[in-house]
């Protein structure tokens, strides 16, 4: 159907639910994705992400809602209609093309004069084009999702879908792999739709990353905002580590809330709370906590604990520290060199963290 492959703009999700008989993979989602952005749709397994990138692929039709590019409403077109590719975890390359003709198949069977070119150029953005006369069983995983990538970006669409693209590589070369394509996204100026259940390869390279759990979005942001203020208690559990515990708000003081967690009398910043009555599930993550053996002077926010375990981790020290409540915290010291302190388990440690770090969200949420 003409008018499909042209379209052009925000990729936009209007009310789009997707069911499976009785089960809601997709429970009635807004996204908008402004053109030109890296995106990335993070959860666990069966959250509904991998069901929403095939729904944008045409791969999967909504049961109710719409999936439009710019004022083009893609609903009910099949994904060749589309402007839109998807580069797979599995690569998907003809075995018996070289990798040239793999890149070139998509501009030759379009019947495109400059098909050639194009692949050499896709080649070159991808940094493969020594390799252009090779077959596919020669390359290494790396190399081959540099190709499938290449192959996707050569039929310059609108939205490029990658669908958990780096799962199959080892960590160094994923990480390399993420400045890539961070790099290449950059360079193209294309929107880019990532979806992963890695945290860190999501916030490594999206702009705005959407938390998806049990179909539904359950924040979307920054990556830098989703960390520092989670709204749910999902999301404070899902994105890196933090440390917690349901207290009831007892009161306020000035601009914070006077919580009682678990035996600790705890300060957070009203601003920073989702709730601010009654039960609260006060976190701090790790690296916010500072550890010193002796009480330091200040007010509120200090709790005595017992070492557990110290690990040295290169750029910081790990210690897991036994709380009075029964739960173990987890706090990272930055290993500079001035006076580390030489802590073992079994040494009695305080623990403080600056109120304006803490955050509130609502304790019931799962």
């Amino acid at each position: 159907m003409a008018g499909f492959k042209e379209a052009q703009g925000d990729l936009r999700l209007e009310s789009v639910t997707k069911t499976f008989g009785d089960f809601v993979a997709v429970d009635d989602i807004d996204l908008h994705v402004p053109r030109g952005s890296f995106f990335a749709l993070l959860g666990p397994s069966g959250c509904g992400k991998t069901t929403t990138l095939r729904m944008i692929a045409g791969l999967e039709q909504p049961t109710s809602g719409r999936v439009l590019i710019g004022d083009t409403d893609l609903t009910g077109s099949r994904p060749y209609e589309r402007p839109v590719n998807t580069v797979f975890q599995s690569y998907a390359l003809f075995p018996h093309l070289t990798i040239r003709d793999n890149v070139a198949f998509g501009p030759k069977r379009r019947k495109a004069a400059d098909a050639a070119t194009l692949a050499a150029d896709a080649l070159e953005l991808v940094q493969m084009t020594q390799f252009a006369g090779r077959k596919p069983a020669q390359l290494s995983g790396g190399q081959q999702q540099r190709v499938a990538l290449a192959r996707a970006l050569v039929n310059h669409p609108e939205v490029l879908l990658l669908d958990e693209p780096l799962g199959a590589l080892d960590l160094k070369l994923r990480r390399e792999m993420q400045v890539e394509l961070k790099r290449i996204q950059t360079e193209v100026g294309l929107t880019f739709i990532h979806v992963t259940h890695d945290q860190e390869e999501a916030m490594t390279m999206a702009d705005t990353v959407a938390v998806m759990n049990k179909g539904t979005i359950e924040q979307l942001g920054a990556p830098a905002d989703l960390y520092d203020l989670p709204r749910t208690r999902f999301v404070a559990n899902f994105l890196g580590q933090a440390n917690t515990g349901v207290g009831a708000i007892e009161g306020t003081d000035g601009d914070h809330l006077v919580a009682d967690v678990l035996g600790t009398k705890v300060r957070i910043n009203k601003a920073r709370s989702q709730v601010h009555d009654g039960n609260v599930l006060f976190g701090v993550r790790p690296e916010k906590v500072q550890v010193s053996r002796t009480k330091p002077d200040g007010v509120g926010n200090d709790v005595k604990g017992v070492v557990r375990d110290v690990s040295f981790l290169g750029v910081a020290t790990s210690y897991l520290v036994d709380m009075p409540s029964g739960t173990t915290w987890s706090c990272y010291e930055q290993n500079l060199d001035v006076d580390p302190i030489d802590l073992r388990p079994g040494d009695e440690v305080w623990l403080t963290w600056n109120p304006g770090h803490a955050f509130g969200v609502a304790a019931e949420d799962q």
